[in-house]
């Protein structure tokens, strides 16, 4: 996909974005949330979209969220405003394939149904890996393409329409596992029906 498709594709899904896919994720979502907050410290949302994670997380957590939408940002910063998130201490319109943080400076990185969105994700994945700290983790729950079956034929089909569906059908695990300093820790499967994946990756020291 690229960056002008992403733009589009999400503008047109953030008005009913809670209410469809975002309704669908939510349970995965919470559950993935629910790990974040056994390991206390700074956490970095990429792709937060319009904050349904947000409100999961503990009251403890310091949480900062970027997206590329500038229209699904605008929603999550209203629900911080009308729910009083105070945990919460920044979103921002930022490109991830280009992170305005400094190097090994969150503990925990979180992506939630984005890597099969963006642009170049395995780049998105390098600067994840860049601003986690040695010692972090990295928390992904995406859907990955399926290898055989029925389903594997379905995402097949799709894949040439991802610009307009907003999200890649047929994206392989494999590409969100190219950097060499994550280790993967834990991978299992999450709802809806088993179609997403939880994956948490260490970050060995520098």
């Amino acid at each position: 996909m690229d960056i002008d498709a992403v733009q589009t594709s999400y503008s047109r899904w953030a008005p009913v974005y809670d209410r469809t896919f975002g309704a669908v994720t939510n349970v995965g979502r919470r559950r993935t949330v629910e790990y974040i907050n056994t390991r206390p410290g700074s956490v970095l949302e990429v792709g937060v979209g319009t904050g349904l994670a947000l409100p999961f997380y503990n009251a403890e957590m310091d949480v900062t969220g970027i997206d590329f939408s500038e229209e699904m940002l605008k929603k999550a910063i209203a629900k911080v405003q009308q729910l009083d998130l105070g945990h919460v201490r920044e979103l921002r319109q930022m490109d991830a394939r280009s992170l305005d943080f400094p190097d090994n400076h969150f503990d925990t990185v979180a992506a939630m149904h984005v890597l099969s969105v963006v642009p170049e994700p395995e780049q998105v994945m390098s600067e994840i890996a860049r601003v986690c700290k040695p010692g972090g983790r990295v928390v992904i729950t995406n859907h990955f393409a399926r290898t055989t079956g029925v389903l594997a034929a379905l995402e097949k089909v799709f894949a040439p329409l991802s610009n307009a569906i907003g999200w890649h059908s047929d994206f392989r695990i494999e590409t969100v596992l190219q950097e060499r300093e994550l280790v993967v820790e834990e991978r299992k499967p999450m709802p809806p029906l088993g179609m997403m994946t939880f994956l948490m990756l260490r970050k060995t020291a520098s």
